[in-house]
């Protein structure tokens, strides 16, 4: 590729969010168009479909609160399985817990996988070669209708925003069987989009869960690369959830380790919900 520095954005609904930087690798994969740029602010960061994903420097805002607060909360975890995630980023978060002792990370595109690898080594770092983790080239919801009852102390669903071909893991179908996959006190953690720059999407994400599932809690922070900078993160079980307790004797290791995530900003961001959003939700 060129090393000639250009701009890459991320269009949405008349505004652009982009990057000025040397694009390291442009290719089209079976299901979409994959993009790696460098930035000198940001890092490296990955483009799927004109949407970004992740960077080097802001990844841990998004990794780090789709997993804590539902690992660090649980008593007994130790088989894990994620619906995306092919940066590597929540797995790494995942292994940082010992009792956890399987994730199968399920992704429909090798080339993500492949190409985070190559250049985004810093994300999944020696997640990637940890016996623990097993990867599965396949589609998300085809391997959630086809796994037995009871299978998953804990699901993420760390997948991109609706697209043609990711419409069905925004589905109450695609909620139902995660519930049924999850252990009678399991936890399904999930981006759930921007309250402010996809915020219908993520009012029926939140209605889909609470319809679908017992409980339900919605914590929102920042991933600044991300159109509007604000992002959600859903957590759903069928028993009753303390996300304010850490029942987890490593949290506090763990936390240590962490640049963005801790109890005292967990607690914080479950209760930033937008007043219009709550207006909407209990319209």
């Amino acid at each position: 590729m060129s090393s000639i520095n250009q701009w890459i954005d991320e269009y949405h609904k008349g505004s652009r969010f982009g990057l000025n930087g040397e694009i390291l690798i442009k290719k089209t994969s079976k299901y979409q168009e994959i993009i790696v740029v460098e930035n000198e602010y940001y890092g490296k960061a990955l483009m799927l479909d004109g949407c970004w994903m992740t960077s080097l420097k802001d990844e841990k805002y998004y990794h780090e609160c789709l997993v804590h607060p539902a690992l660090s909360s649980m008593d007994e975890k130790s088989n894990v399985l994620i619906i995306g995630g092919g940066d590597g980023g929540t797995a790494r978060e995942c292994l940082k817990y010992s009792q956890i002792s399987n994730i199968d990370l399920v992704e429909i595109d090798e080339e993500v996988i492949k190409i985070s690898k190559q250049f985004l080594k810093e994300i999944g770092g020696e997640a990637w070669n940890d016996k623990r983790l097993k990867i599965h080239i396949d589609d998300g919801v085809k391997w959630v209708k086809n796994t037995r009852d009871k299978f998953y102390d804990v699901i993420f669903i760390d997948c991109s925003d609706p697209s043609e071909f990711s419409n069905l893991l925004f589905s109450d179908s695609f909620y139902s069987d995660c519930k049924r996959l999850l252990t009678k006190k399991g936890i399904l953690a999930t981006q759930s989009e921007s309250p402010e720059s996809f915020k219908n999407i993520h009012i029926s994400i939140l209605k889909s869960l609470k319809k679908i599932f017992r409980v339900s809690e919605t914590m929102y922070s920042f991933v600044p690369i991300y159109p509007s900078g604000i992002w959600s993160w859903t957590f759903a079980s069928e028993d009753v959830i303390n996300l304010s307790k850490q029942n987890c004797n490593e949290a506090l290791r763990i936390e240590k380790g962490c640049e963005i995530w801790n109890l005292n900003f967990q607690n914080a961001a479950f209760k930033m919900m937008p007043n219009k959003i709550v207006k909407e939700l209990n319209s």
